[in-house]
């Protein structure tokens, strides 16, 4: 994921996604999915019958993913220009979702609590949001020392917008996994 750098201390999307307990047929959305690291491994784990949405709001990474699915022939992810932060910035139903996740992309919100809320919004009853992130500033990648959050402000964050915590999980070195179901 970071090149430079020894893979087995940062996330690891194949073996991450196993902890999420994924079934085929589900509809899961990667919030702020970047350049797209867990894309294949998600849409290994729904199978042909389940969808991935990839949202991101950066237009430039949207357009390397579609390139992406492109090029791999991966048929059900869909590339979505997103912003979390913004009510209906989700391009997705009310309700649609069997599961959510969001990697490394908390510490970067600035409305948190709304961002929390959006996901929420469409994500149905029951359904699971993964939360992953720094758990340490490292080495100068990832945050800054100021901008991390603790998994303990991670899980009361969450749980103020609506979701049970049910699990950690491991998540690789100077990371927190945190499982949640929507009430």
């Amino acid at each position: 994921m970071y090149e430079g750098v020894a893979t087995k201390r940062f996330v690891q999307p194949d073996i991450v996604v196993t902890h999420f307990h994924l079934r085929e047929g589900d509809r899961v959305a990667d919030f702020g999915a970047g350049a797209g690291q867990f894309l294949r491994a998600l849409s290994r784990a729904v199978g042909d019958e389940g969808r991935v949405y990839a949202c991101e709001i950066q237009k430039n990474l949207v357009e390397s993913i579609g390139k992406l699915i492109e090029h791999e022939r991966i048929s059900n992810v869909d590339p979505l220009w997103c912003d979390l932060e913004h009510n209906g910035g989700i391009k997705l139903a009310d309700g649609i979702l069997d599961a959510g996740m969001l990697v490394n992309t908390l510490f970067q919100l600035e409305e948190k609590a709304l961002a929390l809320s959006e996901m929420s919004r469409v994500l149905r009853s029951g359904a699971k949001l993964f939360i992953i992130d720094w758990s340490e500033s490292f080495a100068g990648i990832g945050p800054h020392v100021d901008a991390v959050v603790s998994q303990g402000g991670a899980r009361t964050m969450v749980e103020a917008a609506g979701f049970t915590y049910e699990r950690d999980f491991p998540a690789g070195e100077h990371h927190y996994g945190l499982a949640f179901r929507k009430k």
